[in-house]
């Protein structure tokens, strides 16, 4: 069964004293079964933003007491800072992370809004998937004016908070809650103090966009120019004194008199000209799913654009920072980097370290800490603050502390050769396909994407990538081995007395018999695929490396062998025959198979020698 795992993001308006930030992630540390993830406190923005995670009723009990302990020690009537914010817990989303499903996440939302606004006498509104109308799942709508605003905004029947008092709350302000999708808080870094750059590149990456203005001979969108408005007499051409009655006419003279055609820029930024007169003409942004503004900050000494990325699937960080380098470059400016506030999905930051590889001309069937490493450099996550991939990433593949493959490789074979059952074979056979795979992988990645490599740089970054998902379903399997032999002799050890605890002990031993089949098989299955993948790289490799593909294929089949070896003898006792039959069919299939594939590969090799 999955695990239940809920993330929640708390944003504190509190960036400078480091005591009182301690004492609200005090209040999170203390509920048992919840992790504190990252503590990233801004002191230009007086805001601290807060990353923990665990099962969804510890989380919203953690969420409940930092909310509590925030109201205690923050007043915002003294607070000022750089970034938006309406409250002494500005913004509390939850974000489903595993086993937990978004609506189960929005009753959990509620309850914790609920509690807030009953017990602590703070306003709350919902927002995102949680918000009550459509209007209020935007949070900058929601937070529009700021904290000053409060007094009068929530005297407005349409500003009802959705929880608690309608009354403003002077120190703590009003906070809002709601469940969102995963989203990546990402600055990018200029090399400039003016905040104004910032906020013209801003405009241009957001899926919001900007004000249409009248065209001029600065890079800089805001520089000498007038917002057009869809106003009647209020149309001026830019170039000159005219100014048309509508959009049409000052077109048609600007592209008359002075060759520019403006009609045609506003349809080609998307521009919808049949809007309200009065209204200013919007240009969309350069990006879905992406909110962007520009600040200075003085702790880094140059300027950011802080962008939310609500769908990184849509949107991806690299796809932003690309098009900031373009942009910038126009303007004359450089960005120097970038940076991650908070965490950063695994997935998110590993497509972006293949898209770098892809951009190099280098494969991606690379171990993924080199691909993630990748990533890391590229993007410039290193710019003005440390960047641990261990300790920023969710969801990032790790083992247990206590696991095989985290031992030294003196200490594994060492351990192999003590008097302990496990680890045997199973593990071994597992650790053989994994080096079978990982020689194919190497020599791969040592032939392609050379000068001349071009007609099959295809195939073998193709082989390199797929050798690398074997070798990590293989070495995962060298401790899921041992795990299912242990699995087996603790249902062993259960009581044996009664015809019912016989009974239960023989089911627990009979499940632990068929798992300790089905990983072997799984490790059998994997290692042909390594062996058949041998073929491929052995007909494309560099000659100087054909031997490794050799010794790889020769491991991998050790890691056919082994694996069926351990299927059969673990099949011995599984008193379903019929299950027993389908195994050993199966293990005599794969075994043919690999044979043939092996000496395939060895043919080709011994060719060379």
């Amino acid at each position: 069964m999955t695990e239940q795992l809920l993330e929640c993001v708390p944003n504190f308006s509190e960036g400078k004293n480091p005591q009182i930030i301690k004492q609200i992630t005090n209040e999170i540390e203390k509920v048992e079964g919840v992790r504190l993830l990252d503590v990233d406190p801004g002191y230009d923005m007086n805001r601290t933003v807060v990353t923990f995670i665990g099962p969804p009723k510890g989380v919203a009990e953690a969420a409940f007491y930092a909310i509590k302990k925030a109201a205690e020690l923050i007043d915002m009537s003294k607070h000022k800072g750089s970034h938006p914010r309406m409250g002494a817990t500005d913004v509390c989303p939850f974000i489903p992370v595993s086993g937990v499903t978004s609506e189960e996440c929005i009753e959990l939302s509620k309850e914790v809004a609920k509690r807030v606004g009953d017990e602590l006498g703070i306003p709350v509104y919902l927002y995102e998937k949680s918000a009550s109308t459509p209007e209020r799942q935007n949070l900058a709508i929601i937070r529009q004016g700021e904290y000053e605003a409060l007094p009068d905004k929530m005297k407005k029947p349409e500003w009802k908070p959705d929880f608690g008092p309608q009354v403003f709350n002077a120190q703590a302000g009003a906070t809002v809650i709601g469940v969102r999708e995963f989203l990546i808080a990402y600055n990018i870094n200029l090399n400039t103090h003016e905040e104004k750059y910032a906020t013209d590149l801003a405009f241009e990456l957001r899926e919001k966009g900007r004000s249409a203005r009248t065209p001029n001979a600065s890079p800089f969108y805001f520089k000498g120019t007038e917002i057009l408005k869809y106003e009647k007499g209020a149309y001026p051409c830019g170039e000159c004194e005219f100014i048309g009655k509508t959009i049409d006419e000052t077109a048609s003279h600007a592209q008359k008199i002075h060759s520019f055609d403006l009609i045609e820029l506003l349809k080609i930024n998307g521009v919808n000209l049949a809007k309200t007169e009065g209204q200013s003409v919007k240009i969309p942004g350069k990006f879905k799913s992406c909110k962007a503004i520009g600040w200075m900050v003085d702790k880094y000494n140059r300027a950011q654009i802080s962008i939310n990325l609500t769908d990184y699937k849509e949107t991806s960080m690299h796809t932003v920072l690309e098009e900031t380098r373009r942009l910038a470059a126009k303007r004359g400016l450089i960005v120097t980097g970038s940076e991650v506030v908070g965490m950063v999905p695994y997935p998110a930051l590993l497509e972006s370290g293949k898209y770098y590889l892809e951009l190099q001309g280098r494969s991606t069937g690379v171990p993924v800490k080199d691909i993630l490493e990748t990533a890391v450099q590229s993007l410039g996550l290193r710019d003005v603050a440390d960047f641990n991939i261990e300790d920023r990433v969710l969801g990032l593949p790790k083992n247990s502390e206590n696991a095989l493959v985290e031992m030294k490789l003196t200490d594994f074979i060492c351990e192999v050769s003590r008097e302990s059952p496990t680890p045997g074979g199973g593990s071994i056979a597992a650790l053989a396909g994994a080096l079978g795979a990982s020689l194919s992988s190497m020599v791969s990645n040592l032939t392609a994407n050379k000068r001349g490599s071009e007609d099959i740089d295809d195939i073998l970054n193709e082989a390199a990538e797929k050798c690398q998902g074997i070798k990590f379903n293989l070495v995962k399997a060298i401790d899921d081995d041992t795990n299912a032999f242990n699995a087996y002799m603790n249902a062993r050890r259960l009581p044996n007395k009664t015809p019912e605890e016989k009974a239960a002990r023989n089911n627990e031993m009979q499940a632990g018999l068929k798992t300790a089949v089905y990983v072997p098989m799984n490790t059998a299955l994997q290692s042909l695929k390594a062996i058949e993948i041998a073929c491929t790289v052995a007909k494309y490799s560099n000659p100087s490396s054909i031997t490794d593909v050799g010794v790889g294929a020769q491991s991998a089949f050790t890691g056919v062998i082994g694996g069926i070896f351990n299927v059969l003898i673990n099949s011995k006792d599984i008193e379903d025959k019929i299950f027993v039959e389908e195994m050993r069919i199966k293990c005599a299939e794969i075994k043919k198979e690999a044979q043939q594939k092996l000496e395939e590969v060895l043919k080709i090799v011994e060719a060379y020698l």
